[in-house]
């Protein structure tokens, strides 16, 4: 069976478009032109992803983010953003909220395709039974997709999961911003960098005493320091 994709925009030729090429790739599409519409579908259909546009009636893209992080049936499934180039503000606290990626209007439907897959490759990638990481009180199971800090879970989306595990496999060794964009998000061509730096401080923000660990390298990017 075809993996489900919501898309949510208000824009009948954008929905148009993005479910041909969508079902092109192979998956199943589902539409929604508004935020309550979107709110619904995602708790009905429980997508592997969902492509939402910011600006939507009645309940905007922010709003519709903040709240199906905030339910327990669809906190984990994947956000896309759709945002217009003005909207910058919006992308950054859409990212913080925990959406896992964005793109700006126009935008390219293979691209979008392209990051469909590598988010869906990070939320769905397996590991060797049994491979851990730990560096003091902190505690990740690659395996099992936990990260524990003092024992009690750091709930992380599949991101900001993909990205502590890189950082803590590196340990020691500079990551530069351009390198995680590669290694992290899949992305070969030049992006927006702060996508990275954003994600980092929600990282940061969900590690609590442990964000300690992770360190900025001023004007080049971050490191995992064992020795806090």
């Amino acid at each position: 069976m075809a993996d489900t994709v919501l898309i949510v925009d208000d824009e009948q030729d954008v929905l148009d478009m993005l479910a041909f090429s969508l079902q092109k790739a192979g998956f199943k599409a589902v539409t929604a032109c508004d935020g309550a519409a979107a709110l619904q579908k995602a708790r009905d259909h429980l997508p592997v992803l969902i492509i939402l546009d910011l600006m939507l009636p009645k309940v905007d893209g922010i709003e519709v983010c903040k709240q199906l992080k905030a339910d327990g049936k669809t906190a984990s499934i994947p956000v896309i953003m759709l945002t217009a180039k003005a909207e910058e503000v919006d992308r950054i606290v859409g990212l913080e909220l925990g959406a896992d990626d964005y793109v700006t209007k126009p935008f390219s439907p293979r691209e979008l395709v392209l990051r469909i897959k590598s988010i869906m490759r990070r939320a769905g990638g397996k590991a060797k039974t049994g491979e851990a990481l730990k560096v003091g009180d902190l505690f990740v199971d690659i395996a099992k997709h936990e990260a524990r800090f003092k024992g009690k879970p750091v709930d992380l989306t599949a991101t900001e999961f993909k990205l502590l595990v890189t950082l803590m496999e590196r340990r020691g060794r500079v990551q530069t911003r351009d390198r995680l964009l590669t290694d992290v998000w899949g992305y070969e061509s030049e992006m927006d960098t702060r996508t990275v730096d954003t994600h980092v401080r929600r990282l940061r923000e969900k590690l609590g005493s442990a964000a300690e660990y992770v360190e900025t390298v001023r004007g080049v990017g971050y490191r995992f320091t064992d020795s806090v």
